[in-house]
Formats: structure tokens, C-alpha cells, sequence
């Protein structure tokens, strides 16, 4: 069997169907089964079970594709390991960042990273934490920027920043008389939220997580956008939490309706993760210079509290 073959399984399991396995793999529908067949001839098992839709795997092609994946991954780096060797810093590099950090952090070291490192080819995605969990695992992206910790064997974390969480409050709020706030402040019912599949949503939880949603309020809302939970606020209709670097953006009137939390601020941990076999290592350490130097300018606070990204049970 070759490397080649491999793929092809790879990309059925997760496509689970031939026809478009075959276009992802830029190769004919027939050339791709052939190959897989002759694995199975080879092998003398059947890797996937043909008469289901959509294709499944069998039992022992759970624990090929397993196997194939390291295979695979392990290959792919042979490139990488003489690269390094060599000291050349360059080459495509798949990174995913998380839609609470992408608007902001993104545009703040992009620039200055394509200038220094010109040989690099960033391939950038906005995508959830599951979403970035799972393409890591599969060898879909090589690193990634998150909040954390994540607990995860498999994932390596490099501490970039720590980033504080700050409270938008409209004028017409009673905390709003306070020039620091404290988190027995809060009050879970008036707090507008993401929409469930954002780790900044489960901080918050997390944060309030000894108070309980009453459902009082005569509305639910939940967006993914920072944006209209800040106008939905300024009409009344509630409080919102937004992470420090996003609120550097708001013009001057919407600042003065900033509120920060009494030392030590909640705050989330922002890392660079990769998982432990990633030997890309030349890559992410100038991704973690550039970001850290951009970064350490804007965010001077040292005394926080960590609140963690994985919801309470």
C-alpha cells in the first residue's frame, strides 16, 4: 500500500462518499475506488461498508483509519524536518482562530507578520473551538489561536495573552454609577449573551456560574456578533461582556460606558495551540513573537483571574 492510497481512504471516511472523496482528492471517482480496492484485495478486509447511505466504516476500518491518519501526518512532515534543518522559515501554514479573537487580534499582527516572514503562506479560517479541535486532531490545520485551557492530551498550549473581560453598561443600569465593578454585580438575567458554540458565551457562564437564568425577561437573545448585543444594550434592553482588545475600537461616547471589574479581573487565556506532533515549530514561534510583541502594548494588566472556556457540568 502507498501514502497515496492512504489518502484516499482518509478523504472517503471523512466525506463518506466516493464521488466527492474524489473530487477533494483532484483525482477520477473509478481511479480512487480502484485504489482503495486494491488496500482491501491487499489486506483481505473491506475497510468501508458499501451498501450504507452514506458510507460507513467497518469495524476494523475504524482502527485502519486510525492508523492511517498518524501514517499520513507522520509523511507529510518529512518536509518539514529538513526544512527546519535547513533554518528556512517559510511554506503554507493552516492556522484557525476563534470569531471572538479573529476581528480583533488579526488585523493587529497580520501586517506586520507577511512583512517579516514573506515566505510564509498563512491560510487563515474563522472557525469555532470544536471546529478547530476536530481539524487539528485530523491534520487540517497546524496551529490555531483560542482561548484556553483546553484539557486536551493532544493539544500543546503556548500562553500568548490574558485578556480581561469588561462590562458594557447603558447609562440607565444601576451599575453604571460604579466606577469598578465587582462580579456579584452582574446579574445573569440582564447579561446578553453570544449564541451557544462560542467559548467568550461559556466564560461568561462560567464567571456567573453560582447565578441562574430565571427567564424573566419578556425576550431571548442570543447573537454572534459583539456589535448588535452593544446596540441592543444601548436601547435598554440589558448589559453585555465584551474581551478588552475589542473594546479599543468603540468611538469615545460608547467608552465612557465601559466598566472594569475590581483586581483581579476576570480574564480570558488566549494560546497558540498546535497539537504535539506539529513539527512546524520554526512557524509558531515567529507567529508567538509577533503576536506577543503587538500585543504587550495594548494589554498591561497583570493581576487576573482566569476564567475557563469549557462549560461547567
Amino acid at each position: 500500500m502507498t501514502i497515496t492510497q492512504l489518502q484516499y481512504v482518509l478523504a472517503v471516511a471523512e466525506h463518506k462518499n466516493f464521488t466527492l472523496a474524489a473530487e477533494k482528492c483532484f483525482v477520477t471517482q473509478p481511479t480512487l475506488s480502484m485504489q482503495i480496492q486494491k488496500i482491501e484485495e491487499e489486506l483481505n478486509i473491506l475497510i468501508f461498508d458499501r451498501s450504507k447511505k452514506p458510507i460507513q466504516l467497518t469495524a476494523i476500518g475504524q482502527k485502519i483509519v486510525e492508523q492511517a491518519k498518524n501514517i499520513v501526518n507522520e509523511a507529510g512532515k518529512i518536509k518539514d524536518i529538513v526544512e527546519y534543518q535547513k533554518g528556512f522559515i517559510g511554506g503554507e501554514f493552516r492556522i484557525g482562530i476563534i470569531p471572538t479573537i479573529m476581528p480583533t487580534l488579526l488585523p493587529m499582527f497580520l501586517n506586520n507578520f507577511i512583512k517579516k516572514y514573506p515566505k510564509i503562506k498563512l491560510i487563515i479560517e474563522e472557525l469555532n473551538t470544536n471546529e478547530i479541535i476536530t481539524k487539528l486532531k485530523n491534520g487540517h490545520l497546524d496551529a490555531a489561536i483560542a482561548a484556553t485551557p483546553m484539557e486536551d492530551e493532544k493539544i500543546k498550549e503556548i500562553v500568548l495573552y490574558y485578556e480581561p473581560f469588561v462590562a458594557y453598561v447603558p447609562e440607565n443600569n444601576i451599575i453604571s454609577q460604579k466606577t469598578e465593578i465587582e462580579i456579584s454585580d452582574l446579574n445573569l438575567d440582564e447579561i446578553l449573551l453570544l449564541q451557544d458554540g462560542h467559548c467568550f458565551r461559556d466564560g461568561i457562564l462560567n464567571l456567573c456560574r453560582n447565578q441562574e437564568i430565571t427567564g424573566k425577561n419578556s425576550f431571548q437573545i442570543e447573537s454572534g456578533s459583539f456589535e448588535t448585543l452593544i446596540k441592543l444594550a444601548d436601547e435598554g434592553l440589558g448589559t453585555t461582556l465584551l474581551p478588552y482588545l475589542h473594546t479599543l475600537n468603540l468611538n469615545e461616547k460608547d467608552k465612557l460606558k465601559l466598566r472594569q471589574f475590581k483586581e483581579p479581573k476576570p480574564a480570558r487565556e488566549v494560546s497558540l495551540i498546535y497539537p504535539k506532533s506539529e513539527l512546524k515549530i520554526h512557524i509558531i514561534e515567529a507567529l508567538r513573537n509577533t503576536i506577543s510583541g503587538v500585543v504587550k502594548g495594548a494589554i498591561a494588566f497583570q493581576n487576573v483571574q482566569i476564567i475557563s472556556p469549557i462549560p461547567k457540568k
